[in-house]
């Protein structure tokens, strides 16, 4: 265990000499956080398939319950619990267009994940930064609980739980719990708790920022330590997860059409249904509830006592209780849809649940087609000041208000791109498989998917740590 406590003070050490600027101590945050015996509890597993290049590699890390596929790096680093994704990592010979430039990739992309601590973290997509194109680069980091790291390179940073840092490039930085980032490329900025901000140069700025007071009931930190109505939930759940994580090789007895995938990590609880190409991620959570064709529940996702008309996304993190969802509904990264048995949610077809995104039912809650919903809302008439018909938004040009939410640019450019990536997600996921090559995705090619069972050393000095290990056909092994 000693060698442990000093990886735990050198990762302290690394990620707070980058975060002099904005100031922030990150070691009473990860010291103590997880139990002491929790780090030689765990199995990790690398994942294997016929559809993503073979390479692992890692050394003087702890990864204790983490979740690897595609090419991976670790080094000098803690993992517990996370889920690594590199299931769309850019392969060798892609064209890749930025700024105008078509880039041929040198090699296959790696994730590197070095002298980082990710606490129960979601990392997946690929880099969007220039430099690094063949690189999605993960260093001197500290990640909290549910946060994500989504398509973005980070260096030197501090995310609070249940923060999304998303699709940008971002250095010394620290993210308030709960704020969701998609900014372009960030420098010594402290985001404050609770700021939802999407950004992209020249086109548009949507910002919105929770009232204290309401982000407190549901995320805020006490001594370090993350409490609150969204703790409490994944809290209240978590020991459904531990009969499936304490088999090798779990069943499930749901049964799966053709073109659907449910992962023998996710939990499934009483009356449920999944439809042709339906995509049910590892450490998702499904209970009563029907998953109509082509859509997907991805990581840390749960969905309880809702149907699912087809083809809608819930984005990672996202929770959805007593909820019926028309078609193409997307809903955002860890927001929390909490309709009541007396109090359902109702989401009209095409529309788009901003990430982190807060309804709280006392009463039922209707939300016609095709809108666009943010914020705190309990109540029919909260959806006045926190959502807009999509054909309104997309007219927006110039400077726009509706309670605290502020937008600037051109509606049509943000609509059109939340679009695009709504589209391009059922896409990659295989929703609109029709039998062919082609049109297959992660429902489809994860189907022969299996498991590297990866363990600990179990006591001694180095109680917690796991031996190195590299998996590489290119490289001769020493096992």
């Amino acid at each position: 265990m000693r060698q442990l406590n000093k990886l735990i003070e050198h990762i302290a050490k690394r990620v707070n000499v980058n975060l002099r600027e904005p100031l922030v101590d990150v070691g009473p945050y990860i010291k103590d956080l997880i139990p002491r015996d929790g780090f030689a509890l765990y199995y990790a597993f690398y994942s294997l398939t016929n559809n993503h290049p073979l390479m692992f590699n890692f050394r003087h890390s702890s990864i204790g319950g983490t979740y690897f596929l595609g090419k991976c790096k670790v080094n000098h680093s803690i993992l517990y619990k996370s889920d690594i994704r590199g299931d769309e990592l850019k392969r060798k010979g892609s064209i890749v267009e930025i700024n105008g430039q078509k880039l041929k990739l040198r090699d296959d992309e790696v994730i590197k994940i070095r002298d980082s601590f990710l606490m129960k973290t979601l990392v997946h997509n690929n880099s969007h930064d220039p430099e690094n194109l063949e690189c999605f680069k993960i260093s001197n980091t500290v990640s909290l609980h549910y946060a994500n790291i989504h398509g973005t390179s980070v260096e030197g940073c501090f995310l609070e739980p249940f923060s999304s840092a998303d699709l940008s490039i971002f250095h010394d930085c620290a993210v308030g719990a709960y704020s969701y980032v998609q900014a372009g490329e960030l420098s010594h900025k402290r985001i404050k708790a609770g700021r939802v901000w999407v950004k992209a140069d020249g086109a548009f700025e949507f910002n919105y920022q929770y009232p204290e007071e309401i982000l407190a009931k549901y995320i805020r930190m006490e001594n370090h330590r993350p409490k609150g109505i969204l703790m409490d939930f994944f809290d209240e759940r978590k020991e459904d997860f531990v009969p499936i994580y304490s088999s090798v090789k779990p069943e499930n007895m749901l049964e799966i059409p053709e073109g659907a995938s449910v992962s023998p990590y996710a939990v499934i609880k009483g009356n449920c249904k999944v439809e042709k190409n339906v995509l049910v991620a590892q450490r998702s959570y499904i209970e009563n509830s029907i998953l109509g064709p082509g859509a997907n529940a991805q990581e840390n996702c749960y969905i309880i006592n809702s149907v699912y008309e087809g083809n809608d996304v819930t984005a990672h993190g996202g929770k959805v209780i007593h909820c019926r969802l028309g078609q193409q509904v997307f809903v955002g990264f860890n927001s929390f849809l909490n309709g009541k048995e007396n109090a359902e949610i109702e989401i009209g077809a095409g529309s788009i649940i901003m990430p982190h995104t807060i309804i709280d039912t006392a009463e039922p809650v209707i939300i016609p087609d095709n809108s666009l919903v943010w914020g705190y809302i309990s109540k029919q008439e909260d959806l006045e000041m926190h959502s807009i018909p999509l054909s309104d938004f997309a007219a927006l040009k110039g400077q726009f208000r509706l309670g605290n939410m502020t937008f600037e640019g051109i509606g049509a450019k943000f609509v059109d791109g939340f679009r695009h990536r709504i589209e391009h997600i059922l896409e990659a996921n295989g929703a609109f498989w029709d039998g062919t090559e082609e049109t297959a995705g992660h429902s489809q090619q994860t189907q022969d998917i299996s498991f590297n069972i990866l363990q600990p050393y179990p006591e001694g000095e180095l109680q917690g740590l796991y031996p190195e290990l590299t998996i590489d056909p290119l490289v001769p092994s020493d096992l």
